[in-house]
Formats: C-alpha cells, structure tokens, sequence
C-alpha cells in the first residue's frame, strides 16, 4: 500500500442534535451508556426545543432541517473558538453541508397548504426553505462564512461526502478552515409510507445492526456538524485540537438504484480508498463506526466489504453502529457519526451495538454487544478508526479519523 500521509485537517469544534439529545456530549455519553433513543418506530428529536435556541421569526423562516444545522453549526463554532469572530477572512472560511432530502417538511406543508385552502396561502419563503442548500446558507449567514460553500447530496452518504469535500478544500488551499456536516429532518408520513414501499423500514419499529433478527431500518432525524482547519493554523492561534480527519475514500456502486453491489466490491474501494488516502494500513485502526443500518442485504454486503478491504483485520477490529442508538438519520448520519467515533476515540472506549443480542453468525465482524469495548492499551499511541456511510444511488463514502 503506498502510505504516503496527506494533509489531515485539524477538528477544533464538533456539534450534534440528535433522539439522544441535543448537543455532541450527550449523543456521546447516552449511546456510551446504552441508551437507545427510538420511539414508535421512530427516532426523533425529542428533547429538542426550537424556541431554546432560535427566535420566532428564524423558527418561522427555517425548515426543521435548517433548524437542526443551525444549532449543531452554532455549537461547533463555539467550541471552536469561532463564533464571536472567525480565525481567518471571512472568504477563507468555507461551509459545505449534505442532505439527503433537504426541506421535505415545507414541501409537505406547501402541499396540504395548497390542498385545503389554495395556492395563495403557500408561504413566499416556501422556495428557499425546500432548497437542499439551505442549511448551508443558513450558517453561511448566520457566521459570515465566503469562502467555499455548497450542499451536498448523496442521500445516505451526504453527511460524510461534506466532510470529505471539506478535507479537499483545505487540502488545494481553496481555505484555511471549513464547517461541515449533515442534516435531515424526513420523520414525515411521506418519507415513512416511500421508505416502507421500498420494504426498507422495520416493521418492529426496532433497529437492530448486524443481528440475526434484524428487519429493516428505523427513520430518525438529526444534524452533526464538525470544524476543519488546517493543522498549522489551528495550532498557531492556540485552538484545542480535538482530534483530525485524516483522510476519505469514496466510490460508486453503479449497480442499482437502491440495492448495494451484492459482492460488496464498490464498497470495499472506498474503504481501501479511505486507507490509502490517510497514508496507514488496517492494522493501525483501532475501531469501526460501520454504517450499519439493520437492512438484511445491507448489513451482509458491508460486512463482505469490510473482509475484502481489510482481510483477517475485520474479524480483530471492534465495530459498531450510532443507528442501533437513534435510528437512519439519512443525509445527517456520516456527519452525526463522525462527530460520535472522534468522542469515542477521545474517551478510549467504543459503545455497543444497542439490542443486539443474537449476532449474525454469517457476518465475519467484531462485533461490540452489551457493553462498551476499551479501546487501546497504548495511550501513547492514537487511536484511529473509520466511519462509513453508504447511500441509495451507490454512492459510497468512508471517513478516517484520528483522536
């Protein structure tokens, strides 16, 4: 393997909104503690209060999704250093965000506004509220952020193609810092009756990765959003480095709109791609954030994956999936889950699979159950992991991240 190490951009801030709470520590502390977040088939974001953290006219000009970027953003700035006044030019300071759907809860409300009481009580900012850009505009807004900005759209994988897209532009200087992330808001009857057309969703209401029973996926709602900097900028202003996306691999399966490539063989690139392009081997990882959505085909075909790219190293590396926790947040999970495996690599300890109580003998994976795994006896040494997120279309991401 060439191992020829790249820039790896420095995170100074991660921020989350998510069924376990708002906030990242208490997504990272409650799945830690093996609490799992879904009710009634459904992971919402239950203790979110939209009047906490905005006021009535953003509440009122934002779809849920915006909303939920907004206050992951915020919260990432700020732990960043970041938020009163940026660390570089305004036009240096990028903002790339992914969704899967963008604003489907306004488009579903412009359709019931049209059905019982006419075109004219359609809401004039219905346009903007929809745009799949408009998380990204919004806290391009709200920080002053010129540089680079722009959605991503990758259905399941958008979270995690942003925060490839923002290692890139770090890495061809295009900008010195960039806030990206992921963020959905789809737990509407539309996405639910589409998704359970498609025999996606469980119809136990439970979501249960890498387990015998498994049945489908569980919808959830959410938004994680990370800040990148260049390593020596980050450093020379004296900002706490969190840890560093090291590097991203991504493919397409070019197989099927919504079924995975059954050898695995696409998805097995872009984790071999992820390696490559943060100059280690597999023997260096020390955890795994699989994607891992409790689809029957899905979970066997990342596992194949998984063997094909990192050979004996898959069946020795601990995995496990944020999703048993608080369900497919679609667009916003690469990014939720990114900010989940950096807090677990930092505390040393990944959490469990929740619920999973019979493992599928047939999948060749370290599998965590019950129980949070530790993580490394060298604390010298420091931990990397991967985080994988694969999308409907094909498309196909996985992100390297060092604590």
């Amino acid at each position: 393997m060439d191992q020829r190490p790249r820039l790896a951009a420095a995170i100074t801030g991660v921020g989350a909104v998510s069924p376990l709470g708002v906030g990242a520590p208490a997504l990272h502390a409650r799945w830690q503690q093996g609490v799992c977040a879904l009710a009634d088939g459904l992971g919402r974001c239950a203790e979110l209060h939209l009047a906490d953290h905005l006021s009535a006219k953003q509440a009122r000009r934002l779809d849920r999704f915006s909303a939920l970027a907004l206050i992951a953003g915020a919260e990432a700035m700020a732990q960043a250093g970041c938020a009163e006044a940026l660390p570089c030019a305004p036009e240096r300071f990028g903002c790339v965000i992914g969704t899967g759907i963008g604003g489907i809860q306004t488009l579903c409300a412009g359709q019931d506004a049209i059905r019982e009481r006419g075109a004219r009580a359609v809401p004039p900012l219905s346009i903007p509220m929809m745009m799949v850009n408009a998380a990204t505009a919004t806290l391009s807004l709200r920080f002053d952020l010129r540089g680079p900005s722009f959605a991503v759209s990758t259905a399941c994988a958008a979270g995690g193609h942003a925060l490839a897209c923002a290692l890139s532009l770090l890495r061809e200087g295009r900008a010195d810092a960039v806030l990206a992330g992921g963020a959905e808001a789809a737990c509407t009857p539309l996405a639910q009756a589409a998704f359970s057309a498609l025999e996606a969703l469980s119809p136990s209401g439970r979501s249960l990765p890498f387990d015998a029973h498994r049945d489908g996926f569980v919808l959830g709602e959410g938004a994680g959003a990370l800040v990148l900097e260049h390593p020596e900028r980050a450093r020379s202003r004296g900002a706490e480095i969190l840890g560093y996306l090291r590097g991203a691999g991504s493919s397409s399966d070019a197989h099927h709109m919504t079924a995975p490539r059954a050898d695995g063989a696409s998805q097995a690139d872009a984790i071999e791609g992820a390696l490559r392009d943060s100059g280690i081997d597999a023997s260096a990882l020390s955890y795994i954030n699989a994607h891992g959505t409790g689809t029957p085909l899905g979970d066997r075909i990342e596992a194949l994956a998984l063997g094909r790219a990192l050979g004996a190293d898959a069946q020795r590396i601990p995995v496990s999936s944020l999703k048993s926790a608080i369900g497919h947040t679609l667009g916003a999970a690469g990014a939720l889950e990114a900010v989940a495996t950096l807090l677990a690599l930092r505390a040393r300890s990944a959490p469990a699979n929740i619920g999973l109580a019979e493992p599928d003998p047939d999948l060749a994976l370290e599998l965590i159950s019950e129980r949070p795994r530790p993580l490394g006896d060298d604390r010298q040494r420091p931990l990397l992991a991967l985080s994988s997120s694969f999308g409907f279309g094909g498309h196909n991401v996985v992100l390297c991240l060092e604590a």
